[in-house]
């Protein structure tokens, strides 16, 4: 099953090993560096179907951090088409997500004091549902009006068409992890009385204009994935039924595949990894919302990523850290599980 084709909407991966996107805090000015080409392109010359390029900030507040990559103005668009290409010459498909980070924003790469917020420039103001601050030190963020909201999903849509012009062939809006969109979707994040907080449509609501506004500006062949946390992992938090119910909705939208992860909204949530710890909301998305589904998270290995997907749990399994720690993960399962890999040329003195 790890090498049997997927078809999301008019793109056929080769196989359903995905590169999860992982924050690299190596752009300059919002613009990818040949960083993100070796970084990306190994994975694509390493056997990956999917290549999802890492958070990109659709609005400069949006950022995580001054060293995350953007996509707000034209000027970030070449040096993404650039990597772009090389991931598609390599046999890939290059997905992009898109990403607003709400009031996770204006902090420090990890390695820098461990991430700790920016408090003088070059920092910027944070936003969010509630002015509620993600943790004790970090900013108390400003809740959007009307117009902020409006502008938040614009930018989402105007990010889509340059991502577009870039040459990607997927989109991934980014509602998990504690940015704003599942800062939006959470009763511990918002606390709105609005229309846009509330009841459970109140709270999906801006995740679901969001998807709306990208669905209406890429081509109709196409494929919108979401990622979602399917859980806070706390007592009072966004639950698995929730996500359930979301998923429904976001399938009636046009989204073809939900990306299944969780956590990140709240600094104390109790999260029990261990080996394939969030496959089961996969499974549960893909069984009642019937809509295909990614699992990821502690995949480590090609007999793992196997059964996920022959037992029916998955349609594609992510990976991100044993990515990093072997960027030709694919070929490596290929020859494990005795199926055709996606050799380059170059490396077929390898093979065995």
């Amino acid at each position: 099953m790890l090498f049997t084709p997927l078809a999301l909407r008019g793109v056929a991966l080769r196989n359903r090993i995905g590169v999860s996107p992982m924050c690299q805090y190596s752009a300059v000015d919002g613009r990818a560096t040949d960083w993100h080409l070796v970084h990306l392109g190994g994975f694509a010359k390493g056997g990956a179907g999917l290549v999802i390029f890492e958070a990109t900030a659709v609005e400069p507040r949006g950022r995580i951090s001054p060293a995350d990559l953007g996509l707000w103005e034209e000027a970030q668009v070449e040096p993404l088409a650039r990597i772009v290409r090389f991931v598609e010459s390599q046999g890939a498909v290059p997905a992009l997500q898109l990403a607003h980070a709400g009031r996770k924003a204006s902090v420090r790469p990890p390695w820098d004091q461990g991430g700790a917020p920016l408090t003088t420039a070059p920092g910027w103001e944070v936003v969010g549902p509630s002015a509620l601050a993600f943790a004790d030190g970090h900013p108390l963020p400003v809740a959007l009006d009307e117009a902020g909201l409006h502008g938040v999903s614009a930018a989402f849509a105007a990010a889509a068409k340059r991502a577009v012009r870039a040459g990607f062939r997927a989109i991934e809006v980014h509602a998990a992890h504690g940015y704003l969109l599942h800062q939006f979707l959470s009763p511990l994040s918002n606390r709105r009385s609005d229309g846009y907080g509330g009841d459970f449509a109140g709270r999906t609501r801006l995740a679901r204009e969001v998807v709306a506004a990208v669905r209406a500006v890429v081509p109709d062949a196409m494929p919108v994935l979401v990622r979602v946390s399917a859980t806070d992992w706390v007592e009072g938090g966004w639950t698995p039924d929730e996500t359930v119910e979301l998923a429904r909705a976001l399938r009636e939208l046009g989204v073809d595949l939900v990306d299944c992860s969780s956590g990140g909204l709240v600094p104390y949530a109790k999260v029990p990894a261990a080996p394939g710890y969030q496959v089961g909301f996969a499974e549960r998305v893909r069984r009642e919302s019937a809509v295909a589904t990614a699992a990821v998270g502690m995949i480590t290995t090609p007999a793992q990523a196997e059964e996920i997907l022959a037992e029916g749990r998955a349609d594609l399994v992510l990976l991100a850290r044993e990515l990093l720690r072997d960027p030709h993960f694919a070929l490596r399962a290929s020859m494990a599980l005795k199926a055709e890999g996606p050799w380059p040329r170059q490396y077929l003195r390898a093979r065995v």
